[in-house]
């Protein structure tokens, strides 16, 4: 069942592009407000994909996941910070 569309967009755009999409939404049978709608909702879900989602070929994959098993040494500080006593221990 189809969401209750309950929120408005305002948008101040010139008449060519209000043409431009006009013709656009038309020549796919839409309307302007159906097309601009799954346009801009299509390329939200493309831009958070890209930044969640990746690919790599094989070599690179190996080189990603070698890195992931090798955690990185932790600095000197944060282990001599380890080997210290706890005030409540000494």
């Amino acid at each position: 069942m189809a969401q209750k569309r309950d929120t408005t967009i305002n948008i101040r755009l010139t008449a060519r592009m209000r043409d431009l999409i006009d013709s656009a939404a038309s020549s796919v049978g839409k309307t302007r407000s159906e097309f601009i709608l799954e346009s801009a909702s299509r390329q939200a879900i493309d831009m958070l994909l890209d930044q969640r989602l990746f690919s790599l070929g094989e070599a690179e994959y190996a080189a990603f996941v070698s890195a992931l098993d090798r955690p990185p040494e932790p600095p000197a500080k944060l282990r001599a910070l380890f080997h210290q006593k706890a005030p409540w221990e000494q």
